[in-house]
């Protein structure tokens, strides 16, 4: 008697660990090795054809093949202090990591403070009607305003340091949630809150128990999705020197015309981003318990 009719299965199925949930995650993961693998053999492909030149736009294998040469560059806290001594500080692995993670604390930081920002200034106005006609024009007003053009206001308000950057990952993010969440709500089903009406609710109960779950999941698609943004615009922070990371050091990389830099911190930085989103979506899948997986949640690996 074989060993699959002894453990009570049908010849031929699948193991009992390998369940639907996770062969179609070993399937997105298997279809992004592709696509990824797909891009690279197309950059080398172009390197080897000669149509890219590999000293203007230097294939995959060439910058990320030295990763300890590219490292040391990442040195940037000290690399322009006044008598310090450039090759003093922590080693080229170590500085990868602080630069690492002095960005990703800015942009967490700024993340969760225009989140808990917008959404609270969202409800408020569309549950006081009087802060709606004091405070929504002016967010309408700011709304289309670049964040580049807050950075001298930045820096005249925090100087230099994690202040400036955060400040412009929240400025980036706030007005643009702040709309989104009043649109939620406006879009919610009146049918919900005409039956927590009908049972009694008041106004404070039908805003914390109807309209805030039933906005969270769209919510959280924004979120993730500004999420890019706030790499952009923390990266364009610190390359203008209000501190130390990855985006002073594509600036050094520009200053000294080292490409293979460029794309080293431009792949470190999108595999930082695919993380930082899939750190996200696990958050999303465990906050948003109720929701079914096919509604409201943004399909990704």
């Amino acid at each position: 008697m074989s060993s699959d009719l002894v453990a009570g299965r049908l010849p031929g199925a699948a193991a009992p660990w390998l369940s639907a949930a996770r062969r179609q995650s070993l399937a997105r993961f298997g279809w992004a090795m592709v696509s990824i693998g797909l891009f690279a053999g197309l950059w080398e492909l172009a390197w080897l054809t000669g149509v890219a030149d590999a000293k203007l736009l230097p294939p995959p294998h060439i910058f990320l093949g030295n990763i300890p040469d590219q490292a040391r560059y990442f040195n940037t806290a000290t690399r322009w202090q006044i008598g310090v001594n450039p090759a003093d500080g922590p080693s080229p692995y170590e500085a990868v990591l602080v630069t690492i993670g002095a960005t990703a604390g800015r942009v967490f930081a700024g993340l969760g403070i225009a989140a808990v920002l917008s959404v609270s200034v969202g409800v408020l106005i569309r549950y006081f009607g009087l802060l709606e006609k004091l405070v929504l024009p002016t967010i309408t007003l700011l709304s289309p305003v670049s964040p580049i053009a807050w950075l001298p206001v930045a820096i005249f308000i925090f100087g230099i340091g994690n202040k400036p950057a955060i400040f412009m990952v929240v400025v980036a993010l706030f007005f643009h949630m702040v709309l989104s969440t009043i649109s939620q709500i406006d879009n919610v089903n009146r049918n919900f809150i005409h039956v927590a009406r009908t049972m009694g609710a008041s106004k404070r109960q039908v805003y914390a128990r109807v309209i805030i779950p039933a906005i969270l999941p769209q919510l959280l698609i924004v979120l993730r999705l500004n999420l890019f943004g706030a790499w952009m615009v923390v990266l364009v922070a610190e390359s203008t020197g209000v501190g130390f990371g990855l985006g002073q050091v594509i600036m050094l990389a520009r200053n000294t015309f080292n490409p293979s830099l460029v794309f080293f911190t431009i792949a470190l930085i999108g595999l930082l981003g695919f993380l930082s989103d899939w750190v996200l979506r696990q958050l999303q899948k465990r906050i948003l318990y109720w929701v079914p997986e096919t509604a409201g949640v943004l399909r990704g690996l």
